[in-house]
């Protein structure tokens, strides 16, 4: 649960501190064990780091001047996170960027470490240590089995406040209805029941002056006063279009929830999907720009967000469907043909003449839980069916056995 923080400039300056704080001790403990080498001793574990911190805020003033809370936290978490990289789950801790990573963690038992008021309807405060009580909008009720929150600062300048919780599941509509979700660029999601859904972007003018902004860094000077400000002016416009596709998926998912018992998408490797065309010097590759373009498309159409919502949302109820031939397929007749689709929009079958979206009918295949086992219309007898398609039975069982080839 996340809520926009409002603070003081006073209090500003203490996050910025804290965010500071845990960021240095990040950064030596990844130094620690970037060092590591075959033939050296094991990078130190949490327990000598946390000694090493002790003694360092004896000896040195800035970081006795912070939160120990913070800075324990911030060895903890980089602990937890070595712990998955040697599990084999995520990439390995990497270093943490001053205006890229201003952020930390408060865990604790609440009214012991940190506490949640609410003095007015629309007014919140979070205790943060030696920060004091810092104001956020209280938009919804706070469970009361909080454990930790998250403080984070993003390159826009605005702060937040997120509570780690995990909100319950929603229930479906009991129907047993089913949908199908065709997720594209043009169509950021078609649904089997015909609806078209987009991602709203930016507009027009929020494109040309983001553009125009990205060209003034150029002239001028680096760390300069002008070159923050156009940065800001940036992250501005470009966390003014995550909101709006964040907001997006959120709607959509607890629509879909709601309205349908089981949920059916595109099982998309997204990850490779989007991975660069650049090659290497030996081997460059090909149409590199309009690559890159397609993998932004794809990344402003919240693919992957969409999905991990759905499956939040609707726990249990979200399943992943083969996407091979689904947009070639017939959803009336069942004739799989590349010629089917006219355009990226226009679905005409060329056995049955059904026209439908592209995306709707492939929606509609997806829903029906179709990957790929239709056989083209017969045409020749003689001629071998297609690799990957299915047979009639009968047809199996009538033809007469091979001979078994011998490679010897």
């Amino acid at each position: 649960m996340r809520f926009r923080l409002q603070p003081t400039p006073a209090q500003e300056a203490a996050l910025l501190e804290h965010c500071a704080h845990a960021r240095h001790v990040w950064n030596l403990a990844c130094e620690q064990h970037l060092h590591w080498r075959p033939g050296r001793a094991s990078a130190p574990g949490y327990g000598e780091q946390s000694r090493q911190l002790t003694q360092a805020r004896r000896e040195f003033g800035w970081p006795a001047a912070g939160s120990q809370t913070v800075q324990q936290q911030a060895l903890r978490d980089f602990a937890q996170a070595m712990a998955n990289f040697f599990a084999g789950t995520p990439r390995r801790p990497m270093w943490r960027k001053a205006g890229v990573h201003e952020g930390f963690r408060i865990v604790g038992r609440r009214g012991a470490h940190w506490d949640v008021r609410r003095p007015s309807r629309k007014i919140g405060e979070v205790w943060v240590p030696k920060v004091g009580w810092v104001r956020f909008r209280w938009s919804r009720q706070i469970p009361g089995e909080v454990k930790s929150f998250r403080v984070k600062r993003d390159r826009a300048g605005r702060w937040h406040v997120a509570f780690a919780v995990i909100p319950p599941a929603i229930e479906g509509p009991g129907t047993g209805t089913i949908v199908g979700v065709d997720r594209g660029v043009a169509v950021s999601a078609a649904l089997s029941t015909g609806e078209r859904l987009s991602v709203p972007g930016l507009r027009d003018s929020e494109a040309k002056r983001v553009v125009r902004l990205q060209r003034r860094p150029a002239r001028a000077q680096r760390g300069s006063n002008r070159r923050r400000r156009v940065k800001t002016a940036i992250a501005r416009l470009k966390a003014r279009q995550t909101d709006r596709r964040k907001d997006w998926v959120e709607k959509t998912s607890t629509d879909l929830a709601r309205r349908f018992d089981v949920i059916r998408l595109e099982d998309l490797k997204i990850s490779a999907m989007v991975r660069s065309a650049r090659g290497t010097i030996a081997a460059p590759g090909v149409n590199v720009r309009a690559k890159a373009g397609l993998n932004r498309s794809i990344y402003a159409a919240g693919w992957g967000l969409l999905a991990t919502r759905l499956e939040h949302k609707a726990a249990g109820r979200v399943e992943k469907i083969n996407p091979a031939y689904t947009s070639q397929t017939c959803h009336a007749c069942g004739h799989r043909a590349a010629d089917n689709r006219e355009s990226q929009a226009v679905f005409r079958c060329r056995a049955c003449g059904h026209v439908d979206h592209a995306d709707v009918n492939a929606a509609k295949n997806i829903a029906a839980g179709r990957a790929v086992t239709f056989l083209p219309r017969p045409t020749d007898p003689d001629r071998p069916p297609e690799r990957g398609a299915l047979q009639p039975l009968g047809g199996a069982m009538n033809r007469e056995p091979q001979p078994v080839p011998s490679y010897v």
